[in-house]
């Protein structure tokens, strides 16, 4: 496998290195001769200098046998410069952006590049898992989907206690697919009267988070 990587910067150098170690073929383009330099003294020639934002500099690169590329710079409009030149000039189909501003990812998303990277979200999503007052947390996002994994847990101001499943008003395209109960897996029929405590874990689109919430967790 042959994969492209965009930026030299911390995450780009210890990304290449890892997927040199691991055997892979890689390629690291990076703008500024002096890291190159460097870099080609750690690593060996597997750096090139060269602007990634130029469809000459990619194409000189391999791009056009490269199986992912990777766009890993400081700069959230030359890693969208970068993955849509390598789909639409090149015809990768697999590219990889570093998002550095999340305010951008939906944009990324709309202009057609799907895996993103946002070290923001994923610190918040550490951060929201490790807070232990906290009711609600993501556990998986579901690859090639908007589809999410949620943990649940009921507090006493949580709407649902005290109600059978088929009474909650749940938002379309949702499911409860478990419920842990004094560490015991319970099956969430339909007739099943919530308690405190309850751990409930429930699948459904994203969108649907915030009705989620209200409606089992409450106003946090």
């Amino acid at each position: 496998m042959y994969i492209l990587i965009a930026g030299g910067g911390k995450v780009g150098r210890y990304l290449t290195e890892a997927l040199v170690e691991d055997g892979y073929e890689v390629l690291l383009i990076e703008k500024i001769k002096a890291k190159v330099d460097l870099y080609t003294e750690q690593l060996g020639g597997v750096v090139v200098q060269g602007d990634a934002c130029e469809a000459q500099v990619l194409a000189e690169a391999g791009v056009a046998r490269a199986d992912v590329v990777i766009a890993v710079t400081g700069d959230d409009e030359d890693n969208l410069v970068i993955c849509q030149m390598a789909k639409r000039k090149f015809g990768i189909d697999r590219v990889i952006a570093r998002v550095n501003n999340p305010k951008n990812e939906k944009i990324f998303k709309r202009l057609g590049i799907e895996a993103t990277i946002s070290h923001t979200n994923a610190i918040m999503d550490i951060i929201e898992q490790q807070l232990p007052t906290h009711s609600l947390c993501n556990l998986l996002k579901l690859r090639d989907s908007n589809l999410e994994l949620l943990d649940i847990v009921l507090e006493n101001d949580s709407p649902a206690l005290n109600r059978p499943i088929n009474s909650l008003s749940l938002p379309p395209e949702t499911s409860i697919l478990i419920i842990l109960r004094n560490g015991k897996v319970v099956v969430p029929r339909g007739d099943l009267v919530l308690g405190i405590k309850d751990e409930v874990l429930v699948i459904g689109p994203k969108s649907a988070e915030s009705l989620l919430r209200l409606n089992l967790v409450g106003v946090e």
